[in-house]
């Protein structure tokens, strides 16, 4: 059977350097030494019938209309890279009108040349200049390019626009004259269409509540910490100065705004008639906020605002609940966390003078937040600066990749245990949660380069003492003022990371052919040998004996198998004389409930998971935390915020727990890279008496719930076409294809539930019976 030949037409972006015509259109000169107006740029062309595309970035952000209408619906464009390396461009199909058009843009400063990082933090980072670069396109040839002739810039109403300290708006401001505008030449770099997702508006929100303060402060309360803006819905009153001034919480009952350090977080606007300003929003800012103060508007209501949420425009992926509603609740938190943080690039926090891609922060994360979203174009895209920081440019420490990416920290280039093994942790995560090589193709040089030549060895080939670490960064145990001044060595901690991440590097080498990867494999067998000589006891103790280093030991298996069950037991000791509080920071947390189940301490697990006294993973929900917080009291008993400065109230870290809900109480994990094969092995435990865990991967839904009806454990799984699942199951243990099946297998309840609390009066440990809910 022969058919009728068909033809297809395929379009791709401007692939080389000669596809660009457009250099930069700027504004007049503006103070390097201060905030960068925003301005509006315009021309008028002509263009013939055909297919039009409109290719766009900016040195600064950007947002553009044509014939008056905006174009696309992206927000911040074209986001935050390194941009002396590589950066973004956006593509929008255009409906033009044969003849003449008009295009205008606002142009900010964004992250270009807008002040980023803390301690008064620096401008201009890649410039002092902003601008637009665009390119307007009819089948396929250009029609409109910046840098060209016919561009006039204007001011308009936008008098000020910081990321950091809000915008400001004049609605009584007349129109500016045109002027000529300025061009310069494009900057050379790395032009990309990028696989990461644009940052959208997500979601709205409503006010829930309007707090009438102490001082008299009109403030209202969304009901959510959240990261975006507000959008006014209501005519304020005319003729007044309305300020909105954003923070997370409330602290004695006035509006918490020391966590923001120097950070405004306030958005100014001049009303004239009031009803011109329904609808209005921010254009090129945006803030970590639950609670707006308004001032300027007596009679404000819960009604006369939305929150508008932004993120990057990620595909959701997974879900959990489960009866135990703090669990879930913790759950929540960290979904809300990855999206206030995952702004364009993964950041460590949305609302103070930092919010910087603090690289230890996604090592610590990076797996669970695959189980959430579909991180794959965002991460991938990022771990491609992180390797252009580390291995290009004028990066002095060759091999040492910047403990922020994009880097604008004067001192970022450190050799730091954690914060450097991103380079292999995250593409190795990103491979098992969605099965692509080129990520790990992409990054082989980056990750080899910080194992080769960025880590500081002694004598033995681990780490050396002569480079101080910020190791399990935020231990609850360190002083409010001095976070990285833990209880567990820091230079132990960084040889456990150093010894996983060779043991990846050797798993990599092999997937992907390297000869280098029986090298690895010869050096993490020399290097746990050299571990255990210094670390480790004859009896499998830990020297610095803490949560951390022993879950550490226990979940990377550094410790000898005859030794496992006395170091796991010695775990869960430290954990009763914390009457089941945590005790660990970034490099711990990940991993000690974890290795509490891996190690025959489930039910110790789940009983550190349901405690609820500071500091605990559920403290902060008892508070009414809806993200996770930097540290496990960033707000006090006593309803005031933590005195140290590293305090955040949205900050994902330490949601890293949430992989034991999908792996350990749902019953949901990875065993082949993609999700071709998963298991299926739910472990119940504490109060929990049914749960539900899916996730969308590229094959389609995997899914598990259960519940506990008597002495049965009841089961229904979903497996996606072509990939199969281990099922494992009291009396069960199976592989299964695609499709629906259902289980009821015998179950018995845990006969050590709860956990007895153990005191130690006069140095004795006695147990006492409690009620856990």
């Amino acid at each position: 059977m022969t058919t009728a030949w068909k033809s297809i037409d395929i379009e791709a972006g401007l692939l080389n350097e000669s596809d660009w015509v457009a250099d930069v259109t700027l504004g007049q000169k503006q103070d390097p030494d201060q905030p960068k107006r925003p301005f509006l740029i315009e021309n008028t062309f002509t263009a013939p019938s055909g297919v039009a595309r409109l290719y766009a970035s900016a040195l600064g952000v950007y947002e553009i209309s044509i014939n008056g209408k905006r174009v696309g619906d992206y927000i911040l464009a074209p986001g935050w890279q390194s941009y002396k390396h590589r950066q973004h461009y956006q593509v929008y199909e255009l409906d033009l009108k044969e003849g003449e058009n008009t295009i205008s843009a606002w142009v900010g400063e964004g992250w270009w040349a807008g002040r980023l990082g803390f301690g008064g933090g620096w401008r201009n980072n890649y410039g002092d200049d902003i601008g637009l670069i665009a390119q307007i396109e009819v089948n396929g040839k250009p029609v409109l390019q910046t840098g060209g002739e016919g561009w006039n810039w204007r001011y308009g109403k936008l008098s000020a626009s910081e990321i950091y300290d809000g915008e400001n708006y004049d609605f009584t401001a007349g129109d500016e004259s045109p002027q000529p505008a300025r061009s310069m030449a494009r900057p050379k770099t790395k032009w990309i269409s990028p696989e990461a997702p644009p940052v959208r508006k997500q979601q709205v929100l409503p006010a829930v509540k309007l707090i009438t303060t102490p001082s008299g402060k009109k403030v209202l309360d969304f009901g959510q910490n959240l990261v975006g803006f507000a959008r006014i819905m209501k005519p304020p009153p005319s003729n007044v100065t309305l300020t909105l001034k954003h923070a997370e919480v409330m602290e004695h009952e006035e509006l918490g705004t020391r966590p923001l350090r120097d950070c405004k977080a306030t958005d100014v606007l001049e009303i004239g008639n009031g009803s011109d300003a329904v609808g209005h929003e921010p254009k090129f800012t945006f803030h970590g906020f639950r609670y707006m103060q308004v001032e300027g508007w007596e009679d404000v209501s819960v009604d006369c605002f939305e929150a508008v949420v932004i993120y990057s425009d990620m595909e959701r992926t997974g879900d959990f609940e489960c009866s135990h509603n703090g669990m879930t609740q913790y759950h929540q938190n960290t979904l809300w966390g990855l999206r206030g943080n995952f702004v364009s690039v993964p950041t460590d926090c949305p609302q103070r003078d930092e919010r910087l891609g603090w690289t230890g922060d996604l090592q610590a994360f990076c797996s669970t937040a695959s189980y959430l979203y579909d991180t794959m174009g965002l991460l991938g895209e990022w771990l491609e600066d992180v390797a252009a920081e580390q291995l290009t440019g004028d990066n002095k420490e060759k091999g040492v990749p910047p403990i922020t990416v994009p880097n604008v920290l004067p001192f970022g280039i450190i050799r730091m245990a954690i914060w450097g093994d991103v380079t292999s942790h995250a593409p190795n995560d990103l491979y098992a949660a969605f099965g692509d090589r080129r990520v790990l193709e992409d990054q082989w040089a980056s990750m080899t380069a910080w194992v080769d030549h960025g880590v500081l060895r002694a004598e033995s080939g681990l780490w050396s003492d002569d480079q101080w670490q910020f190791g399990d960064w935020l231990d609850p145990t360190a002083p409010d003022d001095a976070p990285g001044d833990t209880h567990s060595d820091g230079t132990l901690v960084a040889n456990c990371f150093l010894l996983k991440t060779i043991e990846i590097l050797a798993y990599i080498g092999s997937v992907l052919g390297k000869d280098d990867a029986k090298r690895y494999q010869s050096e993490y067998t020399k290097l746990l040998k050299a571990f255990q000589d210094e670390y480790i006891t004859p009896n499998g103790l830990i020297t610095s004996d803490t949560q951390t280093t022993l879950a550490l030991a226990l979940h990377f298996k550094l410790v000898p198998e005859k030794n496992r069950k006395h170091m796991a037991d010695r775990l869960v000791l430290l954990i009763r004389k914390k009457l089941f509080k945590i005790s660990t920071g970034f490099a711990g947390t990940p991993v000690i409930l974890l290795a509490l189940a891996e190690s025959g301490h489930l039910n110790i697990a789940y009983r550190m998971f349901q405690e609820k006294q500071c500091p605990s993973l559920l403290y902060p929900i008892s508070m009414g935390a809806t993200t996770i917080w930097e540290r496990w009291n960033s707000m006090l008993p006593d309803g005031s915020i933590n005195p140290g400065e590293m305090t955040s109230f949205n900050h994902y870290a330490l949601g890293s727990v949430s992989r034991f809900l999908y792996e350990k109480t749902g019953g949901l994990s990875i065993l082949k890279p993609g999700w071709k094969k998963a298991l299926i092995a739910p472990q119940p435990g504490g109060t929990v008496t049914h749960a539900t865990v899916s996730h969308v991967s590229t094959y389609g839904l995997h899914e598990c719930k259960w519940r506990i009806e008597g002495k049965k454990l009841k089961v229904d799984i979903k497996v996606p076409p072509n990939t199969t699942a281990r099922v494992q199951l009291p009396g069960v243990d199976e592989e299964v294809g695609s499709g629906f099946k259902s289980y009821t297998v015998d179950w018995q309840a845990d006969p050590n539930w709860p956990p007895k609390i153990w005191h130690f009066p006069n140095g004795q440990p006695t147990p006492l019976d409690e009620v856990v809910e």
